[in-house]
């Protein structure tokens, strides 16, 4: 196939993904290339800086996922968004860490997209309320991956996924998304 970047009647063969899992502690990627019906995973890993003082954390989170930008020219990111978190500081955390992974998505002059954790289990696994195991094992199904990934990068991954599968898909229409319901 080529470059990912090449193209046929102005529009790419392969489109780059990268799906990113915010986490104050742990943030997963994942790098696919899809055409919209296949995908194939092209890297994946975890930013780990729970070692770190907090306003250090933001700073490795921001810079390790520019890196990932600039590696791997990603057309478009998408990111998980927080719904609702029981503990305040905690969803202040993650709205943090979030930001910081949205900063460096948008410098390195990517489009962001965010998807709902339960259009996302909705998307890769076929219910809203799956459980984090059930969504690796489809991750690694739907990319026929040879081990099981991480719990955040299977996240990371399925962030992705939901996002390939909802392309060419009106906005309005993303949220409710399922693998089902693609039409190239």
């Amino acid at each position: 196939m080529g470059d990912y970047r090449e193209v046929k009647n102005g529009q790419p063969l392969r489109h780059r993904v990268l799906g990113i899992d915010p986490g104050s502690r742990n943030t997963g990627y994942g790098v696919i290339d899809t055409d919209g019906q296949r995908s194939v995973c092209i890297a994946r890993g975890c930013v780990r800086v729970g070692q770190h003082a907090w306003p250090d954390r933001l700073g490795l989170i921001f810079d390790q996922v520019a890196a990932v930008v600039a590696e791997h020219r990603p057309h478009e990111m998408a990111v998980e968004q927080l719904i609702f978190a029981r503990d305040a500081t905690a969803a202040l955390k993650i709205g943090q860490a979030r930001g910081a992974v949205l900063c460096a998505g948008l410098k390195g002059g990517v489009v962001v997209h965010e998807y709902s954790p339960k259009s996302v289990k909705l998307a890769v696994v076929g219910s809203g309320n799956a459980e984090k195991r059930q969504v690796q094992h489809m991750v690694r199904i739907l990319l026929s991956l040879s081990d099981q990934p991480g719990e955040d990068e299977a996240d990371a991954l399925a962030i992705a996924l939901c996002h390939a599968h909802s392309m060419g898909i009106p906005q309005r229409k993303r949220a409710a998304a399922s693998w089902r319901d693609f039409r190239p």
